[in-house]
């Protein structure tokens, strides 16, 4: 009797620590649905997170929380530990709170955000007419369209109002294109073909505050206004070749600027004619009055902007530019640099290049 009692009482004790299992299993498994769940499946709208080389998985979680786009930050620690991704990818994201758990831990592991994601490169020294070309082979936008919302000048006021860098320097009715100089080159993600056109002129603009921020503390704007700066940039992006001869171009403009004299560069001229630096400038083009060409001799001081978009060598060259006692510059077949101090010594560079066949034009 007394045996089937301690048997009775086992079998409830065990009974009672499974259905406790059973409960906690339960628990947990629901706790596990509520928090990998999405925290809104109705709401699609897309959220652009950037995740930065270096950055703690808990910041990640943080952000992620703060932009309600999880539901608990010590869960998403848990489910990386469970997970063990080998490192979430730093890149930018388009996220919405329609998404799970294991959806934005996936894309973020993968560094692969969607499956209809595109990579577009704009390479150093394209002007906006290229970057509109570029976005039409890669995108649903035409060309027309891109450069019609570029220029629109409603749309830029709002960008200056959004962007410290951006003044009614860009508003200027004499200049081309008002955001020539501002779109940083480099290589962007974006969600799908289906992008817009506002979506890449921002996120390139985004890039191009982290480059100028990095001077806003130190550039010296008695010298020059930021928008003269990257418009220095952008003709020493297309006169030079490397981060040293640039910084010594941008010397030369400074010392023909401060004479008075006209800066004389070709590439201003191919720009305010609107011809590619593949064709041939006539003698009409190259003394041609617009507010680019600086070879016209009515011309004095900078052109009204950028000729093209220069990459952060270009930028850092325009604002730590090297000193020296040079006025002139030429370049050979090879693209290597002379420099000259007097406008005889640069005939006789250019007779001497033009004599060897080594002359560049």
């Amino acid at each position: 009797m007394k045996k089937r009692k301690l048997r009775l009482k086992k079998s409830v004790k065990i009974c009672f620590i499974l259905v406790l299992i059973s409960f906690a299993l339960i628990g947990t498994s629901i706790l596990y649905i509520f928090y990998s769940s999405p925290v809104d499946k109705t709401d699609i709208t897309t959220q652009e997170i950037t995740i930065e080389s270096g950055m703690s998985t808990y910041s990640i979680a943080k952000m992620l929380k703060e932009k309600d786009l999880i539901k608990s930050t010590d869960f998403f620690l848990l489910y990386d530990k469970l997970n063990r991704c080998t490192s979430l990818k730093a890149s930018s994201y388009d996220l919405s709170r329609s998404m799970s758990l294991s959806d934005i831990f996936d894309i973020m592991c993968s560094g692969d955000y969607t499956k209809n994601s595109i990579n577009i490169t704009f390479r150093e020294g394209l002007r906006l007419t290229d970057y509109a070309k570029i976005v039409s082979e890669n995108t649903n936008i035409s060309e027309d369209d891109f450069l019609s919302v570029a220029n629109d000048r409603m749309y830029l006021k709002e960008l200056i109002n959004k962007y410290w860098f951006l003044t009614d320097d860009i508003l200027n009715n004499n200049i081309y294109y008002p955001l020539e100089g501002y779109l940083y080159p480099d290589t962007y993600n974006f969600r799908s073909q289906d992008v817009t056109s506002k979506e890449i002129i921002e996120k390139l603009l985004d890039e191009e505050d982290k480059v100028l921020s990095k001077y806003k503390s130190t550039i010296d704007l008695t010298r020059h206004s930021l928008h003269e700066y990257l418009t220095l940039a952008s003709i020493a992006e297309l006169e030079g070749t490397n981060s040293e001869n640039r910084k010594l171009i941008i010397g030369v403009f400074e010392n023909r600027l401060e004479r008075g004299i006209n800066l004389g560069s070709d590439v201003t001229t191919y720009y305010g004619v609107g011809k590619s630096m593949n064709e041939a400038l006539t003698s009409d083009e190259l003394n041609s009055v617009n507010s680019y060409n600086t070879r016209s001799r009515s011309m004095r001081g900078l052109p009204v902007g950028p000729i093209c978009n220069p990459g952060k060598d270009s930028i850092d060259a325009s604002i730590n530019y090297t000193p020296s006692d040079y006025f002139y510059f030429v370049a050979d077949k090879s693209k290597k640099i002379y420099f000259t101090k007097t406008e005889n010594e640069h005939n006789a560079l250019v007779a001497k290049l033009k004599k060897e066949g080594n002359w560049l034009w």
